[in-house]
């Protein structure tokens, strides 16, 4: 799939792993295109890649909770750029609490964006990627997806939700030269992570066999790998990059 006219879609492309991502794709020679919730932070993300010599990324903000805005964004990017090769699936949010406190618009708002949004947008790209007979569609999942977490229960749903997506979708397409993954990140040493208080980071730190944070040019390079025809034995896949933290 590498080549300089391959576009990739990535969702939540302006967050810290999802721009790992973009970068990794960028240096492997895709046109990347980041999504983004945020207009102003969007600007200033994308002023800041142009920055660093990255005249290949652009950006497309759609509702990931509409298939309606989706499938007209993919058709948008492909009008600009061309066929959408590789979709990664990474937006995501949290609003986090316990089940028993947990309202409905907790629950509706991380499925919308963290599980909904896999469908709207595989949904759009997947009749061109047939028609074209490649295509790579990975989907980035969590660790709490594969264990669940207290207080996390809509989360948890969302991400495990994904990779029965991924199952699935995989054995539609196994002949027809797509491959659907999953990726599921421990702890990645994004802003967000380094912004937890030092004493409570350093108790998450203990308890990864590895003793350190993934680093989220690690996901970005999993990512390239699985976008590349290299890979195009692996499919269905759930590949879990977490240190050691979970195993199963």
């Amino acid at each position: 799939m590498t080549n300089n006219t391959t576009v990739a879609w990535v969702t939540g492309g302006t967050g810290g792993i999802g721009t790992a991502i973009c970068r990794a794709l960028a240096d492997a020679g895709y046109h990347v295109v980041a999504g983004y919730r945020n207009p102003d932070k969007a600007k200033t993300w994308l002023e800041a890649q142009k920055a660093d010599g990255y005249d290949n990324v652009s950006l497309s903000g759609v509702d990931l909770s509409s298939y309606e805005e989706c499938a007209k964004g993919a058709q948008e990017i492909e009008q600009a750029h061309g066929p959408i090769g590789v979709l990664v699936n990474c937006a995501g949010i949290t609003r986090d609490g316990t089940f028993k406190k947990m309202s409905s618009e907790q629950w509706n708002e991380v499925l919308d964006t963290n599980l909904n949004s896999v469908f709207n947008t595989s949904r759009s790209v997947i009749g061109s990627m047939l028609e074209h007979g490649a295509g790579r569609i990975i989907n980035i999942s969590s660790i709490n997806g594969r264990k669940g977490q207290f207080g996390q229960a809509n989360y948890a749903a969302a991400k495990a939700g994904m990779h029965g997506l991924t199952m699935s979708l995989a054995q539609e397409t196994a002949t027809k030269g797509i491959t659907v993954n999953t990726v599921s990140p421990g702890y990645i040493a994004t802003d967000m992570i380094m912004q937890i208080p030092e004493k409570v980071r350093e108790s998450i730190r203990e308890t990864i066999p590895m003793k350190r944070f993934g680093k989220p040019e690690e996901i970005g390079q999993l990512v390239v790998y699985l976008a590349s025809e290299e890979s195009a034995f692996i499919t269905g896949a759930n590949i879990d990059i977490n240190g050691g933290q979970f195993m199963g």
